[in-house]
């Protein structure tokens, strides 16, 4: 049994499984359904866990040399939103582009975690390492 790190047994599946240069998608509870993909659901209530909280974690255990995020969702938050999400995606470049592009990317990766965020466009896709 494991004492510490992710205790989620489908998260550490889906994590052994990222390969480099491999995508994961975090998203918000809003993000639409892919069924092509892998989807691991842990929404609870509102806001728990957020995306900041897995991406928090999933660091612990991962590599990523890249990210995106949709542009929207630097005018549709606040600058203290910006600046938690920058601070959890720290050293970690981030490239933001068009939401409709984003979406692009989503059906290339591994696999997807839906959170129960509620922050606008706090969907991410992470590039492995």
């Amino acid at each position: 049994m494991f004492k510490s790190g992710i205790l989620n047994p489908q998260i550490n599946s889906l994590l052994s499984r990222v390969r480099h240069t491999n995508t994961l998608v975090i998203a918000d509870r809003g993000f639409p359904f892919w069924p092509m993909i892998e989807t691991i659901d842990i929404s609870l209530v509102d806001g728990i866990p957020s995306v900041l909280d897995v991406l928090r974690a999933i660091r612990a255990e991962c590599v990523f040399g890249r990210a995106w995020m949709a542009q929207e969702f630097l005018t549709n938050n606040t600058d203290e939103v910006r600046q938690m999400f920058a601070q959890g995606l720290s050293g970690i470049p981030l490239l933001h582009e068009p939401h409709v592009d984003f979406k692009k990317r989503v059906p290339l990766a591994i696999g997807l975690i839906r959170t129960s965020d509620t922050v606008q466009y706090a969907n991410m896709v992470l590039e492995s390492a």
